[in-house]
């Protein structure tokens, strides 16, 4: 019997509105080999980030520290997930010089996510600000962290370390959550949010959604309902592009004019800034997120 072939699953059409240019400038080289010299990961390449051309040659970038293998495998994100190896303690310092010699002043740290230490990772989150703020005082540090496991001792360790903003990404709606991120909890991911602002009151916070896999509009306005809830400042909303054909499929493709609908009920909703459109992502002019955030003011 003559085997069938396998049915191919066609991958849809980008919109123009999602088409960029591939990298490759000079500034893009020059950082792309700094962070190889350094054996620093970041996110830009790790998530695939459609942005990584323009914040490049804008001499920005977004660190990924505690290595490159997490912990968990959340079902829209193309990091890789498995076991780490171990810890690199050395790994703020080197961070610390890298924005010394790219002369940032205002640098974004992520992480995987590190279930297998006992905090988390949070001491290393605290050691990267603080060699930074150490060897280039006039940089300010926003970190993107995770859950820590619910530690609040933990979390508390980041913010005295004197963040810039403190980020922490919902992701997707409370229907939608359990399929996208079977090992994170929504609630919980609220409870950090307001756990920040317990802590020390002055702290920035912010939050970002991913729409295109499954959620309606009204369930993303619930979202960000519940971050205003627990009194976030700053929002980003993007679209989701699929890694491969192993991570969660795109439902649709939001247009434009769905981001600004977004943008300007997120802004009456009373975020102190929402960057929303097709190519945001979390660390997207974020400087222009703070600085909006420390006006006091809505842009």
């Amino acid at each position: 019997m003559t085997q069938r072939p396998e049915k191919l699953e066609i991958r849809p059409r980008l919109p123009e509105w999602l088409k960029v240019k591939m990298p490759g400038s000079p500034r893009y080289l020059e950082l792309q080999n700094l962070m190889k010299g350094q054996r620093l990961n970041t996110v830009c390449e790790e998530a695939h980030c459609p942005n990584i051309g323009e914040c490049w040659d804008r001499g920005t970038a977004t660190f990924m520290i505690l290595g490159e293998i997490c912990t968990r495998r959340c079902h829209y994100c193309a990091v890789t997930t498995g076991r780490p190896n171990g810890l690199d303690l050395q790994e703020p310092r080197r961070v610390a010089e890298t924005v010394e010699a790219m002369g940032l002043s205002y640098c974004v740290i992520t992480s995987v996510n590190r279930d297998d230490l006992p905090d988390g990772g949070a001491h290393i989150f605290a050691s990267c600000i603080t060699k930074i703020r150490d060897s280039s005082p006039d940089c300010r540090v926003e970190v993107l962290i995770p859950d820590f496991g619910g530690s609040w001792p933990a979390l508390k360790r980041v913010i005295d370390a004197g963040p810039a903003v403190l980020n922490h990404n919902i992701e997707s709606t409370v229907r939608i959550f359990p399929k996208v991120r079977p090992k994170g909890n929504y609630e919980l991911s609220l409870e950090l949010l307001a756990k920040a602002k317990d802590i020390d009151p002055a702290t920035v916070t912010k939050s970002g959604i991913i729409v295109g896999m499954g959620e309606t509009t009204e369930e993303v306005l619930e979202t960000m309902e519940d971050l205003r809830k627990v009194d976030c400042d700053l929002l980003t909303i993007g679209q989701y592009l699929r890694p491969s054909r192993r991570h969660v499929a795109i439902d649709r493709f939001y247009h434009p004019r769905e981001f600004e609908e977004l943008r300007q009920a997120g802004e009456a909703m009373g975020f102190k800034h929402v960057a929303s459109g097709p190519l945001v992502r979390s660390s997207y002019h974020a400087d222009e997120q703070h600085n909006a955030a420390s006006l006091g003011i809505t842009v």
